[in-house]
C-alpha cells in the first residue's frame, strides 16, 4: 500500500478498476442497481405493451386476463421471444441500452447465440422466484447472478 504523499508526488501509480479490453470497448461488470433499473426499463417498454394488447384487444378486458393462467404464460414467452431476440441482435435489450449494459459471452466476449440465449431465458425465471436468484448477486464479488453463473455469461457496462 503506497502512502498518500508517493502517490501525489507520482512515484506511486494510484490503482485502475480492473477492466477487460476488447474491440475498442472497456467492460466492466454491471452493479445489480443497474441490472435493476434496466429490467424495470424493459418491463414498461416491452412486457406492459404485450399485456395490455393481450389484456384489451385478444381477450375481454383485466377480469378475464386475471382468470386465464395460459394467457399469463403467453404474454411471458411472447417477453422472452423480444428479450432473447435482442440479447442475440445486439447484447443489449432497450433497459440494457438506456443504462449502458451488455450482456456477452464471457469466453468471447461478444453476443450470445440464441440456444445459450433461451436457456439463460429460462434459468432467469427459475432465478426470479429462487431467494438464491435475488441473492446471489450481492454475494459475488464479480456480482453475476445465477443465470450468468450457470450460462457462463456476463452483464457488463460499456464505458
Amino acid at each position: 500500500m503506497a502512502r498518500w504523499r508517493d502517490a501525489k508526488k507520482g512515484k506511486v501509480a494510484p490503482k485502475e478498476e480492473k477492466k477487460v479490453h476488447t474491440d475498442n470497448t472497456y467492460l466492466i461488470s454491471a452493479s445489480p442497481l443497474f441490472r435493476f433499473k434496466a429490467f424495470v426499463t424493459d418491463m414498461f417498454m416491452i412486457m406492459m405493451p404485450i399485456m395490455y394488447l393481450t389484456t384489451y384487444v385478444i381477450m375481454d378486458g383485466a377480469d378475464s386476463f386475471k382468470g386465464s393462467e395460459s394467457a399469463r404464460w403467453i404474454t411471458m414467452a411472447i417477453y422472452g421471444v423480444i428479450t432473447v431476440i435482442f440479447w442475440v441482435r445486439t447484447g443489449q435489450t432497450p433497459g440494457f441500452k438506456a443504462y449502458d449494459l451488455r450482456l456477452v459471452d464471457d469466453k468471447t466476449r461478444k453476443p450470445v447465440g440464441y440456444g445459450l440465449a433461451i436457456a439463460r431465458y429460462m434459468m432467469f425465471i427459475f432465478s426470479a422466484v429462487s431467494i438464491i436468484g435475488i441473492l446471489l448477486p450481492f454475494f459475488r464479488k464479480d456480482k453475476k447472478t445465477l443465470q450468468d453463473v450457470l450460462m457462463q455469461t456476463s452483464v457488463v457496462r460499456i464505458s
